[in-house]
């Protein structure tokens, strides 16, 4: 039997939509819902820590975002644009796919030039071929040397907060849409589920003899991207990029061979080690690229309990966990968080399943 997407779509009340996130990291709300009994709790999130015991794996997604949106202007009209980087294609030639916005004004041949808060032209770059409607390849035009580059692109970029969040990037954006374990560059989002942990939590959970586990997923685009199939076995996932060391593997590997719990912070996580599995049904290093569509019914190899934010209908993200836990009690899950008035999405509160 086919597995419909429609089976995913939910009315989602936009004021649940969060604009920003808690006050403080670990004390957004959680939903802790038992996969056997189809039990639900209500909870905050450090209570986390009453769930584990010594010995316990959590495996993390250590990506960290750049600041991927740059605002410039287009050459001669100066009509205002928007480039949003999503994947350099060769770091010598500064080649880069991009979103550009608005779409139908940036042709190839265009140069793109990009100021600083004064006015003063920093970076150009030039469009050379067109990918989606939306999507362009751009050549950046610049002569220094590598690192003076990449401070170019921190200095002019701003942090890529989703569509839905409607308010402009802050500040205070720049700390709060990172995890704090965040180290390797190159997600245009933040990996979600791992937003909600501090660095008291993370010390009281190692205190208890809690392990980590850390891979890395650069997130991309195409986690998010719309899915326009209503048959999800024609679905195509865009590749990201994944790598997961051999002490990450044997972390894992030796939590599952004592029978200890072994946790994925967020579906990213959880998306990488399903890419990774051996003959043996353990977790293997990798480096490469992975595709992989997680849709039901699907058997999981790694993880036993999972942790993600509340996502949006339709999308990858909410198939994979319903892929997880079961289809009819995410359903239940998700009418019971928009009854409590949960918060949802990239800065929203959180699930456990267990």
């Amino acid at each position: 039997m086919r597995t419909k997407l429609s089976s995913f779509d939910f009315k989602m009340p936009e004021d649940l939509i969060a604009e920003y996130p808690s006050t403080e990291r670990d004390e957004s709300r959680l939903m802790v819902v038992h996969k056997e009994s189809g039990k639900i709790e209500h909870k905050v999130f450090k209570d986390i820590l009453d769930y584990y015991d010594e010995g316990d794996t959590f495996i993390r997604n250590n990506t960290k975002v750049f600041p991927a949106r740059l605002f410039g202007e287009k050459e001669k009209t100066g009509a205002k644009i928007e480039v949003f980087l999503l994947r350099e294609l060769n770091k010598e030639a500064k080649l880069w796919d991009v979103l550009v916005d608005p779409a139908r004004k940036i042709r190839v041949g265009n140069k793109l030039f990009f100021s600083d808060a004064d006015g003063n032209v920093d970076l150009t770059a030039e469009v050379i071929d067109n990918t989606t409607s939306r999507g362009r390849t751009i050549r950046f035009i610049y002569e220094g040397d590598e690192e003076a580059f990449r401070g170019l692109l921190r200095k002019l970029g701003n942090t890529p907060l989703p569509q839905y969040i409607t308010r402009e990037s802050e500040p205070s954006d720049v700390d709060r849409y990172q995890t704090v374990y965040a180290k390797e560059l190159g997600a245009v989002a933040a990996p979600t589920a791992g937003l909600h942990f501090s660095k008291t939590l993370l010390k009281k959970m190692e205190i208890k003899g809690i392990s980590f586990a850390e891979v890395t997923l650069h997130v991309g685009l195409g986690t998010f991207r719309s899915i326009d199939v209503e048959d999800l076995s024609k679905h195509k996932m865009d590749a990201e990029y994944i790598n997961i060391l051999q002490e990450a593997a044997d972390t894992v590997n030796a939590a599952k061979k004592a029978n200890k719990r072994v946790c994925a912070v967020g579906t990213t996580s959880m998306r990488t080690i399903e890419s990774a599995i051996s003959a043996k049904r353990l977790l293997k290093p990798m480096e490469g690229w992975t595709n992989l569509f997680v849709y039901p019914p699907y058997e999981f190899s790694i993880a036993d309990s999972l942790i993600t934010n509340f996502h949006v209908p339709k999308s990858s993200l909410i198939i994979m966990v319903s892929a997880f836990a079961g289809e009819e009690l995410i359903r239940e899950a998700y009418q019971e968080a928009i009854k409590e008035k949960y918060r949802f999405y990239s800065y929203g509160d959180a699930m456990l399943i267990i």
